[in-house]
């Protein structure tokens, strides 16, 4: 466990196979690891957010929003270190094609990237001259084009960012990665949230999280970045909070779940169809995920106050 405070009571399951997994349909359960329990790795967080692997480091970061810092915890030590305070009250968080870290910063409203030797490029934070609402969550194609949401969450007060007006409408955005042009995928959506995209790139999902109730939707992705064809690929149930999900290697989504009913809380999986496969039970509501580890197979996931682990049968998509 980390120096960082525990404070969400846990009880490590004591027998295998994790009693955890709960299969909605036959072949769930195929994802667990006979060996593999839940772990607690770290606490005291006020909302754990955006984590993301860095395979050359053996270290996984993630955002704390409320305690405006970044985390970092380390595979070799299991130790929990600050990497950067303050962090902007930083959200979602991935690696670009070059191993950079891109961010999502609700305080300055802005997409930024941190350079090698440490310094900060700006990314995004205008569109037509207008600010940006509070990037939200962001993913990088293997063409280098920087996908991420902009709802107006950290400008809705002063807990994850700072109250102001919105300039903009709720929309996703397309950072191209040869001239680094903005453009604005879809401003359809109610509260843009996490995004992600299918293993062969063609499908971009997006959780729809203002819509009542939440849902994933799905669109079809041209060459050029020009999405079309929208539809519901994962309709909730009321009480259903989809936030930050990444996909695996079959196109499978593993979703941040939860809030408000225990049976909730945790990772919901559900097929390239939308059909739900299973759950992976956690004390807390997931708020986001990422696979890591030597082999992409360890499932990392930020949740409320704490981030647990867990080896799953399951690689994720390299780059997501």
């Amino acid at each position: 466990m980390s120096e960082i405070a525990n404070e969400t009571p846990w009880e490590p399951s004591q027998r295998y196979p994790e009693p955890r997994f709960r299969a909605f349909a036959p072949g769930f359960l195929r994802f667990r690891v006979m060996n593999s329990a839940v772990q607690k790795l770290a606490g005291g967080c006020a909302w754990a957010e955006g984590p993301v692997w860095f395979g050359d480091q053996r270290a996984l970061y993630w955002s704390d929003i409320p305690n405006d810092r970044i985390l970092r915890w380390d595979e070799a030590t299991a130790q929990v270190a600050t990497f950067r305070k303050s962090s902007n009250f930083a959200n979602g968080n991935t690696r670009d094609r070059q191993g950079r870290l891109v961010t999502c910063e609700h305080l300055t409203r802005r997409v930024t990237r941190t350079e090698y030797d440490g310094s900060i490029t700006v990314l995004a934070d205008r569109f037509e001259g207008k600010r940006l609402n509070s990037p939200n969550d962001v993913v990088v194609k293997s063409d280098g084009s920087i996908w991420f949401t902009d709802p107006p969450f950290g400008i809705a007060g002063w807990v994850e960012g700072e109250k102001a007006e919105s300039e903009l409408p709720q929309a996703v955005y397309r950072v191209d990665g040869q001239s680094g042009a903005i453009t604005r995928v879809t401003d359809a959506l109610a509260g843009p949230n996490g995004l992600a995209f299918s293993p062969d790139e063609t499908i971009l999902y997006v959780v729809e999280s203002r819509a009542e109730p939440r849902r994933i939707v799905g669109f079809d992705v041209a060459e050029d970045g020009r999405v079309s064809n929208q539809r519901v690929v994962v309709q909730g149930e009321p009480g259903d909070t989809p936030d930050g999900f990444r996909v695996d290697t079959e196109g499978n989504l593993w979703c941040g779940w939860g809030m408000g009913d225990a049976e909730r809380d945790g990772v919901r999986v559900f097929n390239a169809e939308g059909r739900p496969l299973g759950h992976i039970d956690l004390p807390e509501r997931c708020a986001n995920l990422c696979f890591g580890g030597r082999h992409r197979n360890r499932l990392f996931m930020a949740s409320s106050r704490s981030l647990y682990a867990v080896y799953v049968n399951a690689q994720g998509v390299a780059g997501g």
